[in-house]
């Protein structure tokens, strides 16, 4: 994940659900911090909030903040709180955005990152990556999990999408702030309107990005999945040098799906990275796993082909390195998994019904082996059912923003979000996957908007986002 993400009788139905905000604590002591993914030094802040907001009176955990303030110093009084993915991405995991994002909006409004409970610096609920190793079989990367899952004390039952809304209304009255905006990404989207409807007086606007439909169900995105591939093999058909160098793409990427579903790969090669000798299983799900991550990303996916056809022919260094990314990237601050499976538990894997179920596997070349592990998983945790509510409306103007080619939220997603969010604009990129804000002239109309949520955005800009040259060798994407 890297992905993944509630409107209709009245807003006031949902209220009570969400219990009312505890008074605001004490402004939090603001110390200036050095983080990993930002150059500068920026504000933190640690605030005490309910570990279960049914007893505010009990125990507490600390929730990190980040505050980057505005360049200038007649800044606007109504900040942008960013929400990350996931879930189990934390605030502090994603400062790049700060400039990849938010550098127009930055010049006249504090960027507030919340470290979502269970995330980075706010209690970060995972497993230990050591106990991971490329050697292991699915099974036994199965059992590692469950092993992992069995060893956590924390009341997991604690860390829901209501639970972080109301931390967010913690922080934004801490702070004191009257009202905010809140951009959200794949996962921060569903916390975003969450939020949205419970506290619907905070929210001046919404910039959700990758958005997660009401009734989303994580887990079950193999027809998502499988249109973003079969549009990707369409396109290399399409591209002279592309169908040239791959005719018989579709082929080869069955054969290998058949050829690893039976057995795994025994890989012995370099290993891309440190060039030491490296034995590893491919199984079918980190195969899987890799062509899904691939297609997150528009120019990623470019590569797609050209990995596939390696791997076909035998040489899978490639592949593996592209594998190594993630990792690579993520650092310390991956992915929570332990807050992953507790949100998705509680609020996605109730509503996976057999139908549901059969349809996944039917559609995607994902088989639904993913899901069918999870609800094993998700047995053993045993955590109480969060409860279906109907989605009421949200009347903040919101920007909705989807790539065409987007795996997990495409536009069809962004469109049934869009159904109770009357003031909501929802703008397509058609050379773009999964996150859309850092793209072209994306963090101009974000700033445009911000300044002036209920007028029109003017996107014909995003039409000028090329796609990319398909990778036809070693050497990189043709010219």
């Amino acid at each position: 994940m890297k992905l993944k993400h509630c409107l209709a009788a009245s807003l006031l139905s949902l209220l009570p659900a969400l219990a009312p905000a505890a008074l605001a604590a004490p402004a939090p002591t603001t110390r200036i911090c050095h983080l990993p993914g930002a150059e500068e030094g920026l504000r933190c802040s640690t605030l005490a909030v309910p570990l279960d907001y049914q007893q505010a009176s009990g125990p507490t955990l600390p929730l990190h903040i980040t505050v980057a303030p505005a360049f200038r110093e007649s800044a606007r009084h109504d900040p942008v709180f960013v929400l990350a993915g996931g879930p189990g991405q934390a605030g502090s995991d994603v400062l790049p955005v700060l400039h990849a994002v938010f550098r127009r909006v930055r010049a006249t409004r504090d960027i507030i990152l919340i470290d979502q409970r269970g995330t980075g610096l706010s209690g970060k609920l995972d497993c230990d990556e050591k106990e991971f190793s490329d050697d292991l079989s699915d099974e036994q990367q199965i059992a590692a999990v469950r092993r992992c899952l069995a060893g956590i004390r924390a009341p997991l039952a604690a860390y829901t999408t209501d639970n972080a809304a109301r931390d967010i209304e913690q922080v934004r009255l801490a702070l004191g702030y009257k009202t905010i905006n809140v951009w959200g990404a794949s996962y921060g989207t569903r916390l975003a309107q969450a939020y949205a409807r419970a506290f619907p007086a905070a929210v001046r606007s919404l910039v959700l990005d990758g958005v997660a439909a009401p009734d989303q169900i994580i887990p079950a995105g193999g027809r998502d999945g499988q249109a973003a591939l079969d549009t990707l093999f369409r396109q290399c058909a399409a591209d002279p040098a592309c169908q040239q160098a791959y005719p018989a793409l579709r082929t080869e990427f069955a054969s290998l799906l058949s050829k690893i579903g039976e057995h795994p790969v025994p890989l012995n090669l370099a290993n891309p990275r440190t060039a030491e000798p490296l034995q590893m299983s491919m199984t079918k799900e980190r195969f899987l796993g890799t062509v899904h991550n691939v297609l997150y990303s528009a120019l990623d996916g470019r590569r797609l082909p050209f990995l596939i056809h390696s791997a076909w022919q035998g040489r899978w260094a490639p592949f593996v390195a592209r594998r190594n990314v993630g990792a690579d990237l993520a650092g310390e601050g991956g992915v929570a998994l332990v807050l992953h499976m507790a949100v998705i538990c509680a609020e996605d894997y109730p509503r996976l019904t057999p139908q549901l179920l059969a349809e996944d596997a039917h559609n995607s070349f994902l088989g639904g082996s993913r899901v069918g592990q999870l609800m094993e998983q998700c047995k053993s945790l045993k955590l109480p059912a969060v409860p279906w509510r109907a989605p009421t409306p949200i009347l903040a103007p919101a920007l909705l923003l989807s790539g065409a080619l987007d795996p997990v939220t495409p536009p069809r997603r962004a469109e049934a979000a869009a159904r109770h969010i009357p003031k909501a604009q929802h703008l397509v990129v058609a050379n773009a996957g999964h996150g859309i804000s850092s793209l072209g002239c994306a963090p101009r109309l974000l700033r445009e908007f911000l300044d002036n949520p209920a007028r029109p955005v003017s996107a014909a800009c995003l039409k000028e986002i090329p796609a990319a040259n398909f990778q036809i060798g070693s050497a990189g994407p043709h010219p």
